[in-house]
Order: structure tokens, then sequence, then C-alpha cells
């Protein structure tokens, strides 16, 4: 045990967090592809085709409908962030783009903490918020998601620990107790923050946060669950209907392998998530399996990417086309420039007051 504290404070020290969690990312993603290339090899691309093409239509249309529940449920990240770091003037419609966009892209190129961080400063920053506010806002939305994911799969892991085994290959009793261990762990929390006002961050102005209380605590766990739930609702609507599955069960694998994929900060967790998936349910035919992960990356991925990329040029354009006006000096409403004419005017009295400036 002393050799490993060895090991690893040496490894700190030469190598520093940063690289280290670099070195995790690169072993998960390692392992992933290996899994892959041996459940793969042997695949057959037109029963893949087939699986998708033989979706019914109003699987993948409920399914779209759950996705887009899911980053509709993202945009209150944002929303009750804002409110946390003291920050409620900037409008909804603003913090549902800056979510969006935000997560749309960080999913698709991997390490969202940055990616996202750096859509989310180009969007708040003609808001007012500097660059630690921003910083503020992404920990109160980490938080957010993290605490939502311990809540449901606490509560799932605890209900079906046989589940979270074909993920982790540990005995059920074993998964039950860390799910029991994470719910208490998240109701310590609750009752922390809810004992009395609790700041985080280095000294005692500019770079703390104040954590929401136990009531705002909930909300935050409430948001994590329906956004989580979503997502794994449109899982649950694609999956193939042969064999069965209970939904608590897939539920439990799906954030599992979730989780892993964002450990692994891939992007989109691209080969760890679905290798994880494909471990952990050896009960379906891989090639229906695959065609309904595929389906759901196109879903979750790929269209809110493609949205999310027109939304921030569109918005790019219009920014670029304002500075430009206003470095010109031209008005952007082409009627301010026009003589206020009174009722029961003529247009030359509108223009009396000129010609008295002139002759003055």
């Amino acid at each position: 045990m002393k050799g490993l504290k060895a090991i690893a404070g040496w490894l700190r020290a030469r190598l520093g967090w940063h690289t280290l969690g670099l070195v995790a990312s690169l072993i998960i993603i390692g392992i992933a592809v290996f899994v892959l290339y041996k459940m793969l090899r042997n695949i057959r691309p037109a029963e893949v085709l087939e699986a998708i093409s033989g979706t019914d239509p109003w699987r993948i249309g409920v399914a779209a409908l759950l996705v887009a529940g899911a980053y509709f449920t993202l945009t209150f990240y944002d929303w009750f962030a804002l409110r946390t770091i003291g920050k409620p003037h900037v409008p909804y419609r603003v913090a549902a783009l800056a979510s969006f966009t935000s997560y749309s892209i960080g999913h698709n190129i991997g390490f969202s903490a940055f990616t996202g961080g750096t859509v989310r400063y180009r969007i708040y920053s003609a808001h007012g918020l500097g660059a630690v506010d921003v910083a503020k806002l992404c920990f109160i939305t980490g938080l957010t998601f993290w605490l939502g994911n311990i809540a449901i799969l606490g509560l799932g892991v605890s209900v079906e620990p046989w589940a979270a085994s074909a993920v982790d290959h540990l005995p059920p009793w074993v998964n039950r107790l860390i799910g029991l261990a994470l719910l208490a762990g998240l109701a310590a929390y609750v009752t922390w923050v809810g004992l009395k006002p609790r700041r985080i961050g280095v000294g005692k102005g500019h770079w703390t946060v104040t954590l929401p209380g136990w009531k705002l605590t909930l909300l935050q766990i409430i948001i994590g669950i329906i956004d989580l739930s979503f997502c794994a609702a449109a899982m649950y609507v694609l999956m193939p209907e042969e064999p069965f599955i209970d939904p608590i069960a897939l539920g439990v694998v799906f954030i599992s392998a979730t989780l892993l994929g964002f450990a692994s900060h891939a992007p989109g967790g691209l080969g760890v998530f679905d290798a994880a998936m494909l471990v952990a349910l050896p009960q379906f035919e891989t090639e229906p399996l695959l065609g309904a992960l595929l389906l759901l990356r196109l879903l979750y991925y790929v269209t809110p990417f493609a949205i999310a990329l027109i939304l921030m040029g569109a918005r790019e354009l219009m920014m670029s086309r304002r500075r430009l006006n206003a470095t010109k000096g031209i008005s952007p409403d082409p009627l301010a420039a026009l003589p206020v004419i009174e009722p029961d005017a003529t247009p030359d009295d509108a223009a009396k007051p000129e010609r008295r400036r002139a002759a003055g």
C-alpha cells in the first residue's frame, strides 16, 4: 500500500494532474478500441443497415422528442447557474442558446469542460460576464450534472445491482452497497449545504462561489434526474424489441456507459460508450444493438451539433454586421434617421428647426 502511494506521489510530482488525467483518458480509449475490435471484427454491415432501416418511424420520432426534452432540460442548467452566481439579468433565451450550443459542440468535440466553456464565454461576454464568471457558471452546471448522476445512478444500482454488474463485473451485493453509499453521500451533501451557507474557491472575493442551499440543491438534483431520464428513455425506445429488458436496468447500463464515455473525454464518448453498452448487453444481437446506438448518435450528437453550428454561425454574422454598422455610424433602425413629423404638421414644418439652426 505504501508502495502504491509512493508511486502515485512520484507520478503527481513528475507529471501533474493534467497529464495524469490525459493518460487515464488514453488508457480508457485504448481499452475501448480493443474491445470494439474484438466485438465488431466479424460484424455484418448489411445487417446493421437493415436494423436501422427496419426501425419503426414512430420510434425514431419519439426518441427525437425525448432528445429534444433532454436538451430543453439542459437549458435550465445555465439558467439555474446564472442565478446562483448572481447574474440574473441574463435572459433565459441567452442562457438557452449558450447551454444548447456549448453542450452540443462540447459533446462532439470532446473535452467539454474546455470547449463548452469557450462557447459559453463567447456568448455570455456580450452580456457583461467575465472569464471568472463563466468559470463559476461551468462549475455550477457541472455540479448539477454530477448531482443528478449520483442520484439516478444510486437509485438505479440499489434497485437493479445486476445491471451494474454487467458493466463493472462486481458482485451484485457490492454494487448495491455502492448504490446505497452514493445515496448516503448525496444526503450528507444536502444536509451539509443546508446547515449554513457554504463557500468554496480561492480567497474571499471574486474567486469564490456560494453553493446553493438545500432547497436549491434538491432542485439541482431534480433537473439532473430529468435530463438523464430523457436520454435513457430515448435509448430505451430505440432498443431492439427482443429480448425484453427492464427500463431501470437499461437506465443503469446507459448512465454507467455515459459516465465512462465522459471520463474518456473522447468526442461524444465515441468508442467508450459504445463498447460499454455492447459488453453490458450481451443478450442482444450485435447488429441490431449497434443500429440502435448509431440512431441515438444521429439524434443526440450529430443533429444537435449541426444545428448548434448553424446557430453560432448566424449569431456571428449578426454580431459582425452590428459591429460594421456601428463603425460606419449606421443606425440599426433605418427609420431612426428620418425627421419626426407631428400630427397635422406639413413636411415643410418638420424642416423648419433645421433651417433655423442653419440661419443661426
